[in-house]
């Protein structure tokens, strides 16, 4: 769904007027919640029964989306969507804890082949259907259209799904849990808001360093409790240390790009939400279909190979989209970035995950459970981070471009003001077109400057995961998941 809310998020700024620190928030409400809960929803599910916790996650992700829907300010879509987020934490660990559950061993895979199966047709449709309902219908859509299949999957799992729990299952880490929220949450809204507030600010500076505290201080409370949240000795073997680090910086180039080539192609390019999102199927389309062969490859072969060489490929393909200027065209600088990145993501997920994976059976639900949280706290930190960087990069740029440029002080001024919108400036109606013609070309001059900027970041940071996998990814000569 993500996907498609990305392609949603240009609209939605116009909309409600906001800045860019806005959208960014309608996509980390969202993460930040699902990942500071995710860890503790599979011991809710092991201690209340996984279907009542799935049944009451997904209809806590349903109440979300269909009132997202109806928000009438910013800060609302953005409470609803951090609603979402609680519902999206409680339904994952439950579903292939059900399906382990359920199936007997001989029929396991193939019910998980069907659940990836579908997860992956999902979101490969995402954006294109995200798009089209947004062209068409309008943003709000968005946020309805996954309410059916959650409706039909609620019905399926009430009718047909047996309750079953753990009767030995761990107390509940409530103040674990806490203390990842305010961790993530304080982190967060430093980076989000600091442009706008200032580096310095004592509230940012409070939250920054609050934050921090706050991961330091579950690390130390992990450490100590019988029944930790998050079980640390899994992170004694390099190659889970490695893949989750592996996971962090590839997940987070992943997501920068897509957020920020969404925003390029409909802000700067003048794409429409259904162009765009067709435009942003190619990496998706490949994941879905390549993911699958590329993991039984890893099978065959070990994961190192596919650990160094996708996040490499990855940085190509991102350090391809770098090449567009404000008049890109789509076929020249955007397909290729996006389809060369695309294969080499589908190339390293599945022995990124499984490398992620290796420890001892007792630990293995702990450690899905980190790196699926991993994953998606990467996803946080690329929108807070990199709208960070274009917005300190953008917002120069823009001056020096408009001192050069035939506008006035006024004009100028007028313009500056909005900065914080980036690529959403709304030229003044009381502009000539010549004025118009200037102020378009500095803002997209400016934008295609701070795209740049965060694209060469992800890039970077893909190819270090690829160094990092070097380093500590080796081909396990015994199955640590047969320890006892």
């Amino acid at each position: 769904m993500w996907s498609a809310v990305a392609v949603a998020l240009p609209s939605i700024q116009a909309h409600f007027d906001t800045t860019i620190a806005g959208i960014q928030w309608v996509v980390n409400s969202h993460l930040l919640t699902l990942s500071a809960f995710l860890l503790i929803g599979g011991s809710l599910g092991d201690h209340y029964g996984r279907r009542k916790v799935f049944t009451v996650g997904m209809a806590l992700f349903a109440l979300g989306g269909i009132l997202s829907g109806f928000a009438w300010s910013i800060g609302i879509l953005i409470s609803f969507q951090a609603l979402q987020g609680v519902g999206s934490a409680l339904m994952v660990p439950q579903s292939l804890a059900i399906i382990n559950a359920c199936f007997p061993s001989e029929e396991r895979g193939r019910a998980i082949g069907l659940w990836a199966g579908i997860s992956g047709g999902i979101a490969a449709l995402g954006p294109w259907v995200g798009g089209w309902l947004v062209e068409y219908v309008g943003w709000p859509a968005v946020f309805w259209m996954t309410i059916p299949v959650i409706m039909l999957a609620l019905g399926a799992t009430i009718r047909f799904v047996p309750e079953n729990k753990d009767v030995e299952a761990a107390r509940l880490d409530w103040r674990g849990t806490l203390l990842v929220f305010l961790g993530l949450l304080g982190i967060a809204y430093g980076l989000i808001s600091a442009p706008a507030q200032g580096w310095s600010s004592p509230l940012i500076l409070g939250c920054l360093i609050g934050g921090v505290g706050a991961l330091v201080a579950f690390i130390l409370v992990e450490r100590r409790i019988s029944d930790p949240l998050i079980a640390l000795q899994i992170f004694r073997n390099p190659l889970v240390s490695g893949a989750n680090t592996v996971t962090l910086l590839l997940y987070f180039a992943f997501n920068g790009v897509v957020i920020f080539t969404v925003l390029n192609l409909q802000q700067i390019q003048g794409y429409s939400p259904t162009e765009a999102g067709v435009g942003m199927l190619p990496p998706i389309v490949i994941i879905t279909f390549l993911a699958a062969p590329a993991g039984t490859l890893a099978d065959r072969l070990g994961p190192r190979l596919q650990m160094i060489g996708g996040p490499a490929v990855v940085a190509a393909g991102i350090a391809l989209l770098m090449t567009g200027g404000p008049d890109a065209r789509y076929v020249v600088h955007f397909l290729p970035g996006l389809v060369v990145t695309g294969i080499g993501m589908a190339f390293v997920i599945a022995p990124l995950t499984k490398s992620a994976l290796l420890v001892e059976t007792r630990f293995s639900g702990s450690a899905s459970g980190v790196n699926n949280a991993i994953a998606r706290t990467a996803g946080l930190l690329a929108v807070a981070i990199l709208g960070a960087v274009m917005l300190a990069t953008f917002a120069p740029r823009l001056d020096d471009t408009l001192q050069t440029s035939q506008l006035g002080a006024p004009e100028q001024a007028e313009i500056m003001v909005q900065h914080d919108r980036l690529g959403g400036i709304v030229i003044p109606e009381s502009f000539d077109e010549p004025a118009r013609r200037a102020a378009e070309r500095a803002v997209r001059d400016s934008f295609i400057y701070a795209f740049r900027w965060a694209m060469g970041i992800c890039a970077a940071l893909a190819l270090l995961g690829s160094i990092i996998s070097f380093v500590t990814i080796r081909q396990q000569k015994t199955d640590p998941t047969q320890a006892t």
